[in-house]
């Protein structure tokens, strides 16, 4: 993201903070900037930053978002937005309130392609809307228990991690919010580590995704309408970042390629941000989604721990 913000037309990065000095030093030495802090107080104390990227741990991002709102920053925070939807309404709430920007970092809906899929889906190419199934995972032969990603106290799992890309698929591609869920889940080191969901919708439509860190990479989703289905092989990340592609199927066994040259999704998405920060007005939309990710996110958790459907009605 770093190198994002320095690519990026409407934004300059210019600091960076550490609870570490060295390690802020060295990482500003790394990137030719100027200022390294080795707090993260004394960065949000600098008047001439507007504007901060947080990708700490989850179990952090409500804390420090809520600190950098309250010092007039907006906030780029990755995800997920929080550990739980309560956090995340927190935060929403405090952004609002000091009239700063917040957003999540999911970088992939910022991509020209993104644009281009929702096109044909919005053009009715597919016909009507049936099923959304999402795939995010990759493999760990060993479980690496340093990793934050295993740690449940810094909110560690793969729900978070990798099932909140695919249920912000399932969210963009359906533009609807579901009616009930289920999921069931591995647990290993007291995280999530393989975990399969159902979405409920009305209007007769269903989606389902999994994620985990036991299954060899794969980042696709695929939408299914009652004439084609729109097939992404790597929605995430593209495979090539100099090349987008997707694939539209349709019923008669004919298929059409389509590609998206050129476009760099991170800067993409610190320009859109950028942008938004600097109309001055909180545009409450940017977080609408991370929220609702979060809802369902919770709901997922709920199902797993009682072993049953959730109504979100």
């Amino acid at each position: 993201v770093g190198g994002a913000i320095k690519t990026a037309g409407n934004a300059e990065l210019i600091a960076v903070a550490s609870r570490s000095h060295k390690r802020a030093t060295q990482w500003a030495k790394n990137n030719q900037i100027d200022r390294a802090y080795g707090s993260y107080d004394e960065l949000l104390e600098d008047p001439q930053i507007n504007a901060v990227y947080i990708p700490l741990p989850p179990s952090m991002h409500a804390e420090w978002t809520i600190k950098a709102a309250d010092r007039g920053k907006h906030i780029l925070c990755e995800k997920p937005l929080s550990v739980t939807v309560n956090e995340a309404a927190a935060m929403s709430h405090a952004c609002k309130a000091n009239q700063v920007q917040l957003m999540d970092g999911v970088m992939w809906v910022h991509h020209d392609r993104t644009s281009k899929m929702l096109e044909l889906i919005k053009g009715g190419s597919l016909g009507e809307m049936r099923r959304v199934t999402a795939s995010f995972t990759f493999n760990w032969d060993q479980i690496p228990h340093d990793n934050i990603r295993v740690k449940k106290e810094l909110g560690g799992g793969s729900l978070g991690d990798l099932g909140y890309y695919c249920i912000r698929a399932i969210l963009w591609a359906f533009n609807d919010y579901p009616t009930r869920v289920f999921a069931t889940a591995r647990y290993e080191n007291s995280v999530d580590y393989n975990l399969t969901a159902i979405l409920w919708f009305d209007g007769q439509r269903m989606a389902s995704f999994d994620c985990g860190f036991d299954t060899g990479t794969r980042k696709w989703f695929e939408i299914a309408g009652t004439q084609a289905s729109l097939i992404c092989d790597d929605f995430t990340v593209p495979w090539k970042p100099e090349t987008a592609r997707f694939w539209v199927h349709h019923a008669n066994g004919k298929n059409a390629e389509h590609q998206i040259d050129n476009c760099v999704q991170e800067v993409k998405m610190i320009e859109y941000f950028s942008t938004a920060t600097q109309n001055g007005i909180f545009n409450s939309k940017l977080i609408t989604d991370a929220i609702n990710t979060m809802h369902i996110c919770d709901a997922l958790k709920k199902s797993i721990k009682f072993n049953q459907v959730i109504d979100l009605t």
